[in-house]
Formats: C-alpha cells, sequence, structure tokens
C-alpha cells in the first residue's frame, strides 16, 4: 500500500511540476510536457515491480503506436484557439482528431500485423 501511495506521489508531483512550469515559460513548459515523463515513470514502476523485460518492451512498443495519433492534435489546437473558437470546443475538436487519427493508426499499423485495437 505504501508502494501505491509513493507512486501516486512521484507522478502527481510530475504532472503538478510540468503545469507550474508552462504557467512560467511556454517554451519549457511545452519542452517538459513532451518529454515521455509518464512512459518512464511506468516502465520505472513496472521494473520495480517485478513485471520482466517482455511487459516493458511492450509496453513502449505500443506506447509508441499510440503516440502517432496524437501528433495531430497539438497542431490542430492552436489553430483553432487562434481562430476564435474557444478553449472547450478546441479541445472537444481535438479528442475527435486524435480518435480519427486512432482509428486510422490502427488500421495502417494491422497491414504490418500490429494490433493496437485488443
Amino acid at each position: 500500500m505504501k508502494f501505491l501511495i509513493l507512486k501516486y506521489a512521484v507522478t502527481a508531483f510530475v504532472i503538478v511540476l510540468v503545469s507550474e512550469v508552462a504557467k512560467r515559460t511556454d517554451r519549457l513548459g511545452a519542452l517538459l510536457a513532451s518529454l515521455p515523463f509518464v512512459t518512464i515513470m511506468v516502465m520505472v514502476w513496472l521494473y520495480i515491480e517485478g513485471q520482466g523485460d517482455e511487459k516493458i518492451s511492450n509496453h513502449a512498443f505500443y506506447t509508441f503506436w499510440y503516440v502517432i495519433p496524437t501528433l495531430p492534435m497539438f497542431l490542430a489546437m492552436p489553430v483553432l484557439l487562434k481562430n476564435g473558437i474557444s478553449f472547450w470546443w478546441s479541445l472537444a475538436a481535438c479528442v475527435g482528431i486524435t480518435v480519427i487519427c486512432f482509428v486510422i493508426t490502427a488500421f495502417v499499423a494491422k497491414n504490418f500485423g500490429i494490433t493496437l485495437i485488443p
């Protein structure tokens, strides 16, 4: 139980730290947010919990494929916001874009023998 609380605390700390830095400097906040902190933390937690190399390897492999469809969102959000679309509508549109891109990515990956949708 103590380890679970530690995992929550460390993970929350990283998210709060990045959001606080982003309030002060756009570029540094974006740089920190773009680093794969969550993935690294998950791999560390999996390793510490004895999940084995195959589990960690699979996590990294699938994370790569799941990141690809999120990238267009980071281009769409500033375009939508700069064109007067409210934050919430922009965010909703970006979620939609990401879902569509995910379906496309899953279809393309399937042609290479990679199953992304369980």
